[in-house]
């Protein structure tokens, strides 16, 4: 079985960082689109990074660009999501999610993303 280990999340004041990780198990990790993903209660599962198969292609949304980097390291089968200068409005479940495609592209609809990890939280107070 395919398995997405999310990692890193946790309670910090506005303004500090955290790097989330997230370790995938198996042959999917190379040959797979990565995204991350966060959800707050009352609100849909959203988009915050997605990156392609190489590292080549980045894309993050406008809400978090210039704070949040996602990158990949894929001898570790490893994917992070650097996040600096938090903000309370950044408070979620960040969940990673695997798209497996032959193309070094981002994926931003969520409906492609084949496997997904169980999710760390983050809370940022003010």
């Amino acid at each position: 079985q395919v398995q997405l280990v999310e990692s890193g999340g946790g309670l910090v004041q506005a303004g500090d960082s955290l790097r989330l990780s997230c370790t995938v198990s198996g042959r999917t990790f190379s040959s797979s689109t990565m995204g991350w993903f966060r959800h707050t209660p009352g609100k849909d599962r959203e988009l915050v990074a997605t990156i392609s198969k190489s590292g080549a292609r980045s894309y993050v949304v406008d809400s978090v660009k210039g704070r949040f980097t996602i990158a990949r390291d894929n001898d570790k089968n490893t994917v992070y999501l650097q996040m600096n200068s938090l903000k309370p409005e950044d408070t979620a479940v960040y969940y990673c999610a695997a798209d497996v495609k032959p193309f070094d592209s981002i994926t931003i609809i969520i409906a492609d993303y084949e496997y997904w990890g169980r999710g760390t939280q983050v809370t940022v107070s003010s």
